[in-house]
């Protein structure tokens, strides 16, 4: 997870999928969404959180849940193709 956060790639983290990023110290000043369960931990690892469904901040793309997936993938499909 570290190495493929440094690329230029495009990542999306969907769901819970954010979560993971905690602990590879990759969300800290970012802006995400997610599941609301799971808000207060990406908060404390120092993400910008919002009710949102889809955010993209630079390369990562992030959506709250599974209803928000079909945003999810105009948005990426929109990220790739610029």
């Amino acid at each position: 997870m570290h190495t493929l956060s440094l690329s230029q790639a495009v990542h999306t983290a969907d769901c819970h999928g954010p979560w993971t990023l905690v602990d590879a110290e990759r969300v800290k000043g970012r802006k995400v969404t997610s599941l609301p369960s799971i808000r207060k931990n990406l908060e404390n690892a120092g993400a910008r959180w919002g009710d949102i469904e889809v955010v993209q901040d630079g390369n990562l793309i992030t959506s709250r849940r599974p209803d928000d997936i079909a945003a999810s993938s105009r948005t990426l499909t929109d990220a790739l193709s610029t």
